[in-house]
């Protein structure tokens, strides 16, 4: 019996995108077309999945079933308006807090997430189809019956609009790629779609070195500019790029077959540390998109573990359209590599490029030679050539201009020959479109970015130097990611539709402009980790620079025990002063004493005196290295500090005081709010002198008390009732003020102290 498939679409099967509203001039017609469009193709890459059980494989240990990213771009769409106003209320709470957080793997061998066993109860196929088209139809009436103000800005509502229609578009993309890592057996290409040619013009022979002279380039999104864009595009960066050498083309699986074919996979001398333990975890032996006979392990997840997809002859077309020439040792090549696009196995494009991780594109750098690499961003930016002035608005932006040429947008449904497209003015091919293209950067900010309130935390957790850079696009990207201002980055183990380019220095001995990030993370369960790039700095002069997420600069020793000696310190902590002030004016107006959240925990002493008095208590806090304490506090485990007095040092061991039933509490690191945080009769808001973006924690609180309970913010640095107001106030009633006065490092210090409660 053939199992079910269920309706997934709601709209129209498409494979053609829309290109994204000019911000500055768009009407509500462009708006909702360009909506629809978005979703459809979102939906309509579904359709693709043979049969309901597919959507509950998980095609990569480190990624969740297919179910959940069906649901979680609807969910987004919900959590942003609902943010920014333009919807009042949510539709299905249980829903919007399954599908609202994915996972993000620290490592190739981390464990797999809970949602991804057999036990997890994940809602049918049905239901979630529904929940999208409500989320759609709510959409659609915003549309209709919310007034339109241009230009729409970061400030403008509209922006959360446009905000979950790019997010949607992004998930078309890791979406897609997760399909593709399926077994072949549980999708079917849709008639509608598309692949490229196998070769152009004879073949691509020859793939030169073409020098690039000095030049300097401004990186950074004009603030002004009419069209989306994410967080880390803004700001400013003045850039010097040295002169260098790059390939005129990306690496093709040809050119990349050499490596293979000379035991790349198996010689520990051209792989970092990091990069041969995961190609010994993996067992590679190929990149992971070729296809050979010998069962490679496939890196699928939960009831896909033990699937390959390199098995002998079957589910492969043949040399309809996809064969190429047999001509001496290709065609033993031919014979034994097979190609896995989307939905199907077929001959090898041997001039497509190459799909690789980073580990497997410094690898191949390495074979090359000491002096290759891959490109810096701003180098990335210097083979474009000249471009059209940001002055010139929406159209100096590729994407919107029509006579451009380059696999993106969905021109096709798979890359296309590197030298099908023509080049930039410098002679390159393929900067935008066809393939991503990996680089030496790690992600960090410009100079001047700042985070938008309704995603405080898209872009900053990856500013930790273990994240790499991809720029240009690939054949899939749409919207924002076609952008030539786009920034995006992986982890160096992540697969997309991403491949590579050789760069070498003219100039050994010149600092290249290559960013990498030297804050030093403190990862919870696992401690201190450094920067993951695998440039050899022997060889190569970089400039390192801090992270701009100034969160991460809390992650220090120096600040985990300042922050101890504040709580657990012999003088009367200011932490407890608050707990005392707060429990006072709970207990005045009623409040009920169940659960109670501390936003901005520390260390813990906090949390440990709200137990005093709450049945739960959850103490929440950014920073890994104080959640870290706090729960080997915990524990019991004495966690040492030191204080000074007139020049004297003293050690103290942070503990739990006797009497606290230290159990009730449950710490959680987070950047953000999520909606499965669930209801509390008392909120804490302690850190809003510490985040980056209190906006982004401000605007959530209201869901986070119940209709009888209490919120209390504390600031020492101006965040009084005129402040929040503006921001809290159409939800949340003002019911009064106090103050704190308190010593910290020996200076008078007065924290105003608000207090709030449900409208």
């Amino acid at each position: 019996m053939s199992e079910q498939k269920s309706r997934v679409l709601s709209g129209r099967l498409t494979f053609t995108s829309m290109k994204p509203c000019n911000l500055a001039k768009c009407t509500k017609r462009e708006i909702k077309a360009y909506f629809e469009n978005t979703y459809d193709l979102y939906e309509s890459l579904f359709t693709a999945l043979k049969d309901d059980s597919a959507i509950y494989k998980c095609p990569d240990r480190l990624r969740l079933p297919l179910i959940f990213y069906y649901g979680h771009t609807a969910c987004v769409y919900m959590s942003k308006l609902l943010l920014a106003g333009l919807a009042e209320e949510r539709i299905n709470p249980e829903f919007e807090a399954m599908f609202e957080t994915g996972v993000d793997e620290m490592s190739w061998d981390d464990t797999e997430n809970y949602r991804m066993g057999g036990s997890y109860k994940w809602p049918a196929v049905s239901e979630v189809f529904n929940y999208r088209c409500q989320v759609k139809e709510l959409i659609l009436k915003i549309i209709d019956t919310t007034p339109l103000e241009l230009p729409v800005t970061m400030e403008n509502p509209w922006w959360a609009l446009f905000m979950g229609m790019e997010h949607e578009r992004i998930h078309l993309e890791t979406s897609s790629v997760l399909m593709r890592q399926l077994p072949v057996e549980l999708v079917e290409k849709p008639a509608e779609w598309k692949y490229a040619p196998v070769n152009h013009d004879g073949g691509m022979t020859k793939n030169p070195m073409i020098n690039v002279s000095a030049t300097n380039r401004k990186l950074g999104k004009p603030k002004d500019f009419p069209s989306y864009g994410w967080d880390n595009e803004y700001g400013e960066l003045d850039s010097h790029i040295p002169a260098f050498q790059a390939r005129k083309y990306l690496i093709t699986n040809k050119e990349f077959l050499d490596f293979v074919d000379n035991g790349g996979y198996f010689d520990r001398h051209f792989w970092t540390s990091e990069g041969w333990k995961w190609a010994q975890y993996r067992q590679a032996k190929h990149p992971t998109f070729w296809v050979c006979h010998g069962g490679c392990k496939t890196g699928c997840g939960a009831a896909l573990t033990n699937c390959t997809h390199c098995t002998p002859l079957k589910h492969i077309i043949g040399n309809t359209g996809f064969g190429i020439g047999q001509e001496g040792g290709q065609e033993d090549a031919n014979r034994k590599y097979r190609y896995r696009a989307m939905f199907d196995i077929f001959d090898m494009p041997w001039d497509w490029p190459v799909e690789v991780n980073y580990h497997e594109a410094k690898a191949f750098c390495t074979w090359k030679g000491p002096e290759y690499r891959l490109p810096s961003e701003a180098e990335h930016h210097a083979m474009r050539g000249e471009q059209n002035p940001v002055s010139f608005g929406a159209p100096c932006d590729t994407i919107n201009d029509n006579k451009f040429q380059a696999n993106l947008n969905f021109q096709y449904g798979s890359s296309t020959p590197v030298n099908m497209y023509p080049p930039s003015n410098r002679g390159f091919h393929d900067l935008f479109g066809n393939v991503w293209e990996w680089t030496e950067d790690n992600f960090n900010g410009f100079p001047g970015q700042k985070t938008n309130y309704l995603y405080d935390d898209f872009s900053t957790p990856t500013f930790d130097g273990k994240h790499q850079m991809m720029m240009g696009g690939s054949w899939i990207s749409t919207g924002d990611e076609a952008s030539p201002f786009a920034r995006f980055s992986f982890r160096p183990h992540f697969f997309q539709h991403l491949g590579f380019r050789l760069v070498r220095n003219m100039d050994q001995d010149a600092t290249t402009n290559i960013r990498l990030v030297n804050t030093e993370v403190f990862v919870l369960g696992v401690g201190l980790e450094g920067n993951t790039s695998a440039l050899d700095r022997s060889v190569f002069k970089v400039n390192c620079e801090p992270s701009t997420n100034l969160q991460y600069h809390y992650e220090t020793e120096g600040w985990l025990n300042q922050t101890l000696a504040k709580e657990y310190g012999p003088s009367d902590p200011y932490i407890t002063q608050l707990v005392d002030i707060s429990i006072d004016e709970a207990t005045e107006r009623g409040i009920s004493l169940g659960k109670a959240v501390l936003l901005g925990a520390g260390t813990g002493r906090g949390a440990f005196e709200l137990a005093k008095h709450f049945e739960e208590v959850v103490g929440i806090d950014f920073c890994a290295r104080f959640i870290d304490a706090a729960m080997k506090i915990q524990k019991k485990i004495p966690v040492p500090f030191l204080t000074e007095n007139d020049g004297k040092r003293s050690k103290h061991e942070a503990r739990v005081d006797e009497g606290i039933q230290a159990d009730r509490v449950v710490f959680k690191q987070l950047t953000w709010i999520p909606v499965e945080i669930g209801l509390f009769d008392f909120v804490l808001f302690d850190f809003i002198d510490r985040v980056m973006n209190p906006k982004a924690w401000l605007v959530r609180l209201w869901e986070m008390v119940t209709q009888t309970g209490l919120i209390v913010v504390a600031s020492s640095d101006g965040w009084d009732q005129e402040k929040l107001a503006p921001i809290i106030g159409k939800k949340l009633d003002y019911v009064g003020t106090q103050s704190l006065k308190y010593s910290d490092n020996d200076e008078d210090q007065v924290a105003v102290i608000t207090m709030w409660q449900r409208k």
